[in-house]
């Protein structure tokens, strides 16, 4: 059975960095792409990152305060938040594309940014 487990979400003051690290329980060669979702409440979950064997997708609302990065070696999949605002806060999920295997999900992880 495949796993995803998330870690790193925090309380940060507006303007503060983390870093989401997603930690998978097989090789992320597995998987057709990897990425990060995030819900805030009372919304949808939408997509923030995509990373598959280095090209890189982002949400317009993360683009150069984002960063995903994949980790063969020790399969993870991390991202880096810098300068997050407000709305920034939700649930951070970490998903792998199986293809016809259908989509694998975390357990996610919450980020909250406020003063």
């Amino acid at each position: 059975q495949v796993r995803l487990v998330e870690s790193g979400g925090d309380l940060v003051q507006p303007g503060g960095s983390l870093r989401l690290s997603c930690v998978v329980s097989q090789t992320i060669f597995s998987f057709n792409r990897m990425g990060w979702y995030r819900q805030a409440p009372g919304k949808q979950r939408e997509l923030v990152a995509t990373i598959s064997g280095g090209n890189t997708n982002y949400a317009d609302s993360v683009k150069g305060r984002f960063t995903i990065f994949e980790d063969y070696t020790k399969n993870t999949v991390d991202l880096q938040m810098n300068s997050l605002k407000p709305e920034d806060t939700a649930i951070y999920y970490c998903n792998a594309d199986w293809g016809s295997y259908g989509d694998i999900w975390g357990q996610g992880t919450q980020v909250t940014v406020s003063s």
